[in-house]
């Protein structure tokens, strides 16, 4: 992970923690062509693993992490991370796998962020 890439997931990390109230424990970032590829531990909260423990609060939760994650994005843009990346935002992909409370975040911009930051 660059400065760059590590700055992102500072970005990432601020993000979450400012809209959910909680952020990764870690995140790694990977620039690929005009993707940035987050992948984060330690996500859910104390109260979040009681009720993965549960099939039916794992599809909830599983839903909320993810649907609602993607949401959140759309209601409130990620101006930081356009303004880091001097480029614009254009859609998030999101999964969690619950039993591990590790998720993978690609956020997809309008410029090849691997060759602006990966030299």
């Amino acid at each position: 992970m660059n400065k760059y890439e590590a700055e992102f997931s500072n970005i990432v990390r601020s993000f979450r923690k400012k809209h959910m109230g909680k952020g990764p424990s870690k995140i790694t970032t990977t620039f690929c062509k005009n993707w940035a590829i987050c992948e984060m531990e330690g996500n859910l909260s104390p109260v979040e693993k009681f009720i993965a423990s549960a099939d039916e609060g794992k599809q909830a939760l599983r839903a909320a992490r993810t649907e609602m994650v993607k949401e959140m994005y759309r209601k409130n843009p990620p101006v930081e991370m356009e303004e880091f990346l001097q480029c614009k935002f254009l859609e998030l992909f999101v999964d969690i796998d619950l039993d591990r409370d590790f998720g993978m975040s690609i956020f997809v911009f309008d410029e090849d962020l691997q060759q602006k930051f990966c030299k």
